[in-house]
């Protein structure tokens, strides 16, 4: 185990887990937390826009934990409707609904001993977020048509891309729960907010990717990098993480020049359909597969991962930050059921 772990009371400047990367003041901050609060048993917040590294955050907390030996258990509340979301949290027992053919165990009590992480927490219900009031504060609960008291030793850190200071007065979010939840709240900026840490993102992120697609572009051109740092970066570091991986997939040689990010990236305008120029998708689209066959190569293999499913995504991935990354609306612009999405999300390593 690396000293890191091993001496959680100093003072190291290094990122707490692998694959976090940035050595800004505003990250060096969010790891001086994140080393300090590890050593409590205390509620964590961590609050921050889609994309920011919510979880890798969650799991570095748990892995410098007294914790760190047991089980770290994620749930996205907002993937799931409340019927299903409280059960996949507590459990039901045979026969408690339409479909409940045996006993399930749930999150809360797979964690025992270690932790659970619950993202995107400010889109429970109300009936919901009392469940969870009890269960931080009791540290006990029942499994979905059972009357047996469970009582469980879990930690709990939850997530929001909200703020829960305005939920709670616009009364979509119980104020006592807040309390509860905010013993100790952790801000992830947002990467327009730390560009010092785009170069050794874009690094980490190409040396990742050219060994996942056997490929060599260990440069950046200048002109790129510029727009890299430029851009404004609403999707934060999945946004960029996606980029890097396209240019890397779609570079004819071994340098990622600028005109392989996208418009936006390089500041130009996207037309708008209606307004300016027509755009001809199916003209777009036999583009695309010729500049991805010319990539390629005359002996070229897997064309249709590293074509078609380059595509989808990169929709999928730009269609969740349009849509907050709540799965809910992005299945339904997509077109897909939710459990197609979810599948789609973990197939191209899309979960926050």
């Amino acid at each position: 185990m690396s000293q890191l772990f091993s001496r959680p009371d100093r003072e190291e400047t290094g990122p707490p887990i692998p694959g976090l990367i940035g050595s800004g003041p505003a990250m060096q901050e969010v790891y001086r937390l994140t080393r300090q609060v590890a050593r409590s048993n205390a509620s964590v917040l961590l609050l921050g826009e889609t994309g920011t590294g919510k979880e890798l955050i969650a799991k570095a907390i748990h892995a410098l934990s007294h914790r760190g030996s047991g089980p770290f258990i994620r749930v996205n509340c907002g993937a799931l409707a409340e019927n299903l979301l409280e059960s996949e949290l507590f459990g039901h027992v045979r026969g408690a609904f339409t479909g409940a053919v045996t006993h399930r165990t749930g999150r809360f009590e797979a964690a025992h001993t270690g932790t659970v992480f619950l993202d995107e927490i400010n889109s429970t219900t109300a009936k919901l977020q009392v469940k969870l009031l009890r269960v931080l504060q009791e540290h006990e609960f029942e499994r979905v048509g059972d009357t047996q008291t469970i009582r469980v030793d879990t930690r709990v850190i939850a997530a929001s891309n909200r703020d829960l200071v305005e939920e709670v007065e616009a009364q979509r979010f119980r104020e006592d729960l807040y309390y509860r939840l905010n013993v100790i709240t952790i801000y992830l900026p947002p990467l327009r907010q730390r560009r010092e840490d785009i170069p050794e993102l874009v690094g980490h992120f190409l040396r990742i990717y050219n060994e996942a697609n056997g490929r060599h572009v260990p440069h950046v051109e200048r002109s790129a990098m510029d727009s890299l740092i430029a851009y404004s970066w609403p999707g934060n570091v999945r946004e960029l993480q996606n980029y890097i991986e396209r240019a890397v997939v779609l570079a004819p040689g071994d340098e990622l020049t600028v005109d392989l990010l996208p418009e936006a990236v390089r500041g130009q305008k996207r037309p708008r359909i209606g307004r300016h120029k027509p755009v001809d998708l199916r003209a777009f689209a036999a583009e695309l597969v010729e500049y991805g066959l010319d990539s390629a190569g005359p002996d070229g293999e897997n064309l249709h991962a590293r074509i078609v499913n380059g595509v989808e995504r990169e929709l999928i991935a730009q269609v969740m930050v349009r849509c907050d990354n709540v799965q809910i609306k992005a299945a339904a612009r997509l077109g897909i059921n939710r459990n197609t999405l979810r599948k789609k999300l973990n197939e191209y390593d899309l979960e926050d």
